[in-house]
This record gives C-alpha cells, structure tokens and sequence, in this order.
C-alpha cells in the first residue's frame, strides 16, 4: 500500500469535506478488548459500506458491537485491525492511522454527532450549547447558522434557558442543533432517543429523517427498537460484533408514526 497517500489528509484545500463525498467503507473491521486473560471481540471481523445520502441503522440488543462500530466508524476509536476508508481515503488499515491531529480535523469537518446523553454543558445556555462547534471550527455568518437551526428545531425561543430549564425533547434538540450547525456530511446518532418518551422521540426521528431526504446528510443510527430503525432505509443487525443480518426498505415520504408505549 501507498502509506505516504494514505497518511494524507488536508482540510480545506483537496480535501474531502461535508461537500463532497461522505461514503463509508469498512473492511473487516475487529475490535479487540483484553479482561484479564480473556479477550472479547466487540466487533468481528465487519465489511459494510455506507452509500452517500443513505440513512442506515444499526440495530442490536445491548452488547452486540453496535456502538463500537459507530465510534470506529466516527474516529472516534481505533480498530485493532481491519481498513476503514473516508472518501476513498484510508483513515485506518492493518496498523496504519492518522495522527490524532487529522484524526481531529476528519472529526471537524466530516461528522456531526448526537448521542444519548446529550452531553449539554449546564452552565450555558442553549444557545451558547449550539455554538460550541464554532470555538474550535471558524465559520463566516456562525451566528446567523445557529439562529436558523435554532428556528428550525423549534427551540429558539428557549434559546436563553440553561439545560435544566428546558424538557428532556428539547435538550435533545439542543443536542441535534449542535451537530447540525456545521452542516455535516455524515452525523452519528447513538441512541438519540433513549431518553425521551414516544412522542419526543418521534419528533427526533422525524427531524433527522427530513434532513437526510431534504438536505442529502448521511445518517447512521444506532438503536435497539425495531420501530427507531424502521425510519431507515438500511437495516443493519448486529449480535455479538457480527453482523447477522441486513434490510433495503423502500423509501417512504413520511416518517412511520411511533406507537404510544403501554
């Protein structure tokens, strides 16, 4: 292999940005963690690739790899062996990786990610929360970004609020507003609605489906409920870091209405 190509990567000029080509593709992706003497394989061995524009989840009872795959798939972990490839660029491959500084710049320019713990600071306030990709990532007309997505979200008139002044639906969309302001190729979504009822879910699952058909954005989810899943197009199964399983769904108009939970 070409390791000095490889190694490469330049924001900005060249580069693949959220712009340009957001394709996922993963060779024989293992993960490998050590407990004592035994050796636990979270991810084993996967081959997938994600198409741009798709909106693909990953659905998997709790211990089935899913959300190690999603962080390898993200950067933000490391595969122990395998070839992970952005845009057609080697971002892992048996041994090789970026410096954590590109790694870093992949993470800035490439991704949005929404998880389900929020992870909103509580001492700022929503709007102050949505601006915090721009401390580390400069863009003209930030402000005027935020205050469309804030709109679109329906939260900008809490925009003031501090967290714990607002529901657990709108610290999500607190959340999503976040990874969206920097119009991303690709957003990682990691249980984005295992914290909220029924109804806000829906809304949340709505929300990213309208932007993946209206805006083209690549969205992996993560779940374990067969109904969260069915908002995407691809349905990718996991047991024991293996996939088991895999779904092309005909693509609907309108996001598939959530059942009230008894």
């Amino acid at each position: 292999m070409n390791g000095a190509k490889r190694e490469t990567w330049h924001p900005g000029g060249g580069a693949p940005t959220s712009v340009t080509c957001p394709t996922i593709t993963a060779e024989n992706l293992t993960k490998i963690y050590h407990r004592g003497s035994e050796e636990i394989r979270a991810v084993n061995d996967v081959t997938l690739s994600v198409e741009t524009g798709r909106f693909v989840a990953f659905i998997g009872p709790s211990g089935s790899g899913k959300t190690t795959l999603i962080n390898i798939l993200g950067c933000l972990d490391n595969p122990t062996s395998g070839r992970l490839a952005l845009c057609g660029r080697d971002i892992f491959n048996e041994g090789i990786t970026l410096s954590e500084g590109k790694l870093t710049d992949i993470r800035r320019e490439l991704f949005g990610y929404i998880f389900q713990k929020f992870y909103l600071i509580p001492t700022l306030t929503v709007r102050e929360n949505v601006m915090l990709p721009f401390v580390f990532f400069r863009k003209p007309g930030a402000e005027a970004e935020v205050d469309k997505v804030m709109k679109l979200l329906g939260i900008d008139n809490r925009a003031g609020h501090l967290p714990g002044q607002i529901s657990g639906g709108e610290m999500q969309r607190v959340a999503i507003a976040r990874a969206l302001v920097i119009d991303p190729a690709i957003i990682l979504a990691d249980e984005p609605t295992g914290n909220l009822d029924s109804l806000a879910g829906g809304e949340i699952l709505g929300l990213l489906r309208r932007h993946n058909r209206e805006r083209g954005v690549t969205i992996v989810l993560v779940t374990h409920s067969p109904i969260a899943a069915a908002y995407g197009d691809r349905l990718v199964t996991l047991r024991d870091g293996v996939i088991v399983d895999e779904l092309v769904q005909r693509r609907r108009e309108e996001p598939p209405r959530l059942r009230p939970v008894s």
